[in-house]
Order: structure tokens, then sequence, then C-alpha cells
């Protein structure tokens, strides 16, 4: 079965590297016209090049915005609808994390931030997006969690209680948009990107032995189940969170 996707346009945010780049190729390669988003217009110029290089043929919009400003989310979408007619998929998928340490002693700044860029984001772009053509013609909406929004630990705790609040969107928009558009999530594991850097680059083999299917993820292995979201082979799925993290979850029963 194919996935539909091709002529469909997406919009993936944070997709200067990393998941979001990796589900914007994926896309492409899959026949959708693709528009990037992050906040600096350079990187996304040259994820475009890779992409359209990769897959000749391929139509990429790279369109600048703070993920976190209505103005340049609303500018992105606005740019999105003019090349290519409307949106079909969005992706929110940018997220940041100011701060390591306990909760108890994190700034209002930096809470704010983390609140804004991860949880604020996937409220407003999707809005967004409704205005824009998925709430007249229908789509899917596929949000980038993270398996630290259904548990505790250390270091991280103000991310993932955002990225529990990202799970809970999906499911409350799943519920509100339904049957036109489908909302859907993914709760990857311990990714090999540079925003989880510090947590798996001193110690990626010790992790990775301890993890049932033995290696991190890979930014691939969560495009490949954005794909699957995004298209016609999950059709009948609304609400859901699919947790990708190699068996990470489950060592407790497995010990």
């Amino acid at each position: 079965m194919r996935t539909g996707l091709e002529g469909k346009t997406a919009l993936v945010t944070g997709a200067s590297r990393g998941i979001g780049k990796a589900i914007a190729t994926a896309f492409a390669a899959e026949g959708a016209n693709v528009v990037i988003s992050s906040r600096k217009q350079e990187a996304l110029d040259e994820v475009a090049k890779e992409i359209t290089a990769a897959h000749p043929g391929a139509r990429v919009l790279a369109k600048a915005a703070h993920v976190g400003r209505a103005e340049e989310a609303a500018a992105c979408v606005d740019a999105a609808v003019a090349e290519f007619g409307g949106l079909d998929v969005l992706v929110n998928n940018a997220g940041t994390n100011p701060y390591y340490g306990p909760m108890a002693d994190i700034e209002p700044a930096a809470a704010a931030k983390t609140v804004e860029v991860n949880q604020f984001a996937v409220v407003q772009w999707t809005q967004l997006a409704l205005k824009a053509s998925l709430a007249e013609r229908g789509g899917a909406v596929v949000n980038i969690a993270s398996v630290g929004g259904m548990i505790t630990e250390h270091g991280i705790g103000y991310y993932n209680a955002t990225k529990a609040a990202v799970i809970h969107l999906s499911r409350q928009f799943a519920m509100e948009l339904a049957p036109k558009v489908r909302v859907n999530c993914i709760a990857p594991g311990l990714v090999k990107t540079h925003l989880a850097r510090a947590l798996w680059e001193p110690h990626e083999a010790e992790i990775s032995k301890h993890t049932p299917l033995g290696r991190l993820g890979e930014p691939e292995d969560i495009a490949n189940a954005a794909v699957f979201l995004a298209g016609d082979m999950s059709a009948w799925m609304t609400g859901q969170t699919v947790v990708i993290d190699g068996g990470a979850t489950i060592r407790a029963s497995l010990a």
C-alpha cells in the first residue's frame, strides 16, 4: 500500500537538523511537497539543497520562523499556502531544553521558553494550519513528544512535563478535530540528535548495551513513523502516541 503522500504538502517545524530534517527528507522521498522551517534561513537553505539533490524533482520551500513567535509562524504558513495552495500535513517537531537540573530550581525565563517552544507552539501552529486549509479539506497532524513525557527522570523533568502536555494535546485535538483531521503523536526514546547530545554522546556504548535492541535511535527511525502517521496507512488511527525507543521503556520487565 502506498503512503498517499505524493502531491500532498507537509510543513515540518524544527527541520534544519535531526529528526525534523529526517522527516522532511522522508516526506520528499514519498513525493510530498515539503515546507521546512526553523530559526535560521541559511541552515534551511542547505537542507533544501540536500533534499533536492537526493530526490531530484522534489519541491521544497525553506522558510525561517521562530516557532514561538505568532507573526513568524503565520508568515510561514502563509508562504506554504502561497507556494503550494494549502497544507495537508503538519509536523510539530521543534523543541528546546534550556535547563538541566531539578524542577525546584528552574528559573521562570527558562520555564517560559520551554513551554513556548515545546508546548504552546503545538497549539499555535495547529491553529494556523487549520485556518489555512486543514479544517476545510482535512489532513493529518503529527506531534513529536518524548518517552520522557511518560516517565520521571533526573535533570530534564520540566522538559518532560512539556512533552507530557504534547501527548495530551494530541489526544485533545484528535477528539476535537475528528473526523476530518487526524492527530497522532510520536514519543521517541534517546535519539542521536544535537539537542540530546549531552545525554547520549558520553555514554553511547553503555546506554546501547542496556537497550533491548542494542543501539540508540537514529532520526530516520522517527521519520519512518512520521510517514506512516501522516499517510494513508494510518487512515483509521487518531489520538494515539507511538513509542519508538528501541525497547528502553520495557527494560524493567526484561531484567
